[in-house]
């Protein structure tokens, strides 16, 4: 069970961060995630490691809003899970509301992912501390803005004013640093649709726990209203 809960951990805090009391750039005139009622966004994700088929599903952009905490979040659904994904955005930042596995305490946690104001080179972090099977792990995770105004291309669609955004993670435990923790997580975003792309890369080597995770989502098709 250890073996498969914290290498799940670790992958859904790729995009979890938060803003440093940087000075800010001027705002950004371009939305980088509709929250447009009825708006649907058709993505593939692929699993290589071991190399298994695409899987397909797609996130419906809702009629609702509800109230986390502090901020007002737009409901989509998810046909894969069969659940509710929450979007808000606050001036020129992109949040995201979840919740971590059960097995570690089920916690729910806000994620902003995207500062689309923020200059090349610009970094944000936020910290986690959950239980990994009886164990206290504090999970960190540092997004940094890697290029901007981009053209992407993904699935035969050329995406413009693209932001690319990398995620590194690092963990500590008890026991001291997770040093055989490494990551290599790339995320891309477009205007109104948001992500088109995400890569993520991460090998875990730590007190008997070993896992290798290698896989890629890409933005199939997208009808924004």
């Amino acid at each position: 069970m250890k073996k498969a809960l914290f290498p799940a951990l670790i992958i859904i805090l790729t995009t979890i961060s938060c803003s440093k009391d940087d000075p800010a750039p001027g705002p950004s005139a371009t939305v980088y995630m509709s929250l447009s009622a009825n708006s649907t966004r058709n993505y593939e994700f692929t699993n290589n490691t071991p190399p298994t088929a695409p899987t397909q599903y797609t996130i419906t952009s809702t009629n609702r809003d509800t109230l986390i905490g502090t901020r007002t979040y737009h409901v989509f659904t998810n046909s894969s899970t069969g659940g509710n994904q929450y979007y808000n955005q606050t001036g020129n930042d992109y949040y995201t509301f979840q919740s971590l596995p059960a097995a570690v305490g089920s916690q729910s946690v806000e994620n902003l992912y995207l500062k689309d104001n923020a200059a090349v080179n610009t970094t944000w972090t936020q910290t986690y501390t959950v239980t990994v099977s009886g164990i206290p792990v504090t999970v960190t995770t540092v997004n940094k803005i890697i290029e901007k105004n981009l053209s992407r291309t993904v699935n035969a669609v050329t995406y413009n004013d693209v932001i690319h955004v990398k995620t590194d993670i690092s963990a500590t435990s008890i026991v001291g640093p997770v040093t055989g923790l490494t990551t290599d997580i790339h995320t891309y975003y477009a205007p109104r649709v948001g992500e088109i792309e995400n890569t993520t890369v991460i090998d875990l080597d730590f007190m008997g726990i070993v896992n290798h995770t290698n896989t890629r989502t890409v933005l199939k098709t997208a009808t924004i209203l």
